[in-house]
């Protein structure tokens, strides 16, 4: 039998749905001889159950496994992320009218008080006052004319600094949110390849113990 033999990359991340057959082609990259991905590509590699809650971790060893079963003696070359994480999608919840309200109230009045508490901690009136009259000669207690443009510019500064408006992303550029996000979440599917590596280790153990 002619030896064939496969490149494979692992996918970072994959969504998935409840009962789902999770393909190969939608976990990993395949590269090699025609027929050979062909053969491996509609290789089932796990169904989603409900047991399986909200992540699932697919290591690279499952994925060799399963191609050594369909193709004995493929040669499997890995490159990249050893692992892929996959994302089970539920059917989204309707949204909670009062909730959102709450919700929206709380963000709003708490931001309100942040940047107030910072103004009155820099005393941003005072400096206002002095700006003011060292312009105009004369001193106001609400110097508006400066208070009025300070008050539009911070709120054009956030949106300048989130890069949005409502859904609408004003440049290409990520926002430092979506950048720190995107860091949270490197971090957060780093912890679960890892905890999910300790609890396959775990059971490893007690199924070879208890043989």
């Amino acid at each position: 039998m002619e030896r064939s033999s496969v490149y494979i990359r692992m996918r970072q991340k994959v969504r998935v749905v409840l009962h789902q057959g999770v393909r190969l082609e939608e976990i990993a990259q395949l590269a090699g001889p025609a027929k050979t991905v062909k053969a491996l590509q509609k290789a089932v590699i796990h169904v989603v159950k409900p047991e399986d809650k909200h992540l699932i971790v697919i290591d690279i060893m499952t994925v060799v496994k399963r191609i050594q079963d369909i193709l004995p003696g493929c040669e499997v070359q890995t490159i990249g992320p050893a692992q892929s994480i996959l994302e089970i999608m539920y059917e989204p919840k309707k949204l909670n009218t009062l909730f959102f309200i709450l919700v929206w109230l709380l963000l709003f009045i708490g931001a309100a008080v942040a940047i107030m508490n910072f103004h009155e901690d820099v005393s941003m009136q005072v400096v206002h006052q002095k700006i003011y009259q060292l312009i105009t000669g004369e001193f106001r207690q609400q110097p508006l004319m400066l208070q009025i443009p300070y008050s539009i510019g911070l709120g054009l500064g956030m949106v300048l600094f989130f890069n949005h408006v409502f859904k609408k992303r004003l440049n290409e550029e990520p926002s430092p949110l979506e950048v720190e996000m995107f860091k949270y979440q490197q971090d957060l599917d780093q912890y679960v390849i890892i905890h999910e590596n300790k609890e396959s280790e775990q059971k490893q153990k007690q199924k070879v113990s208890d043989d």
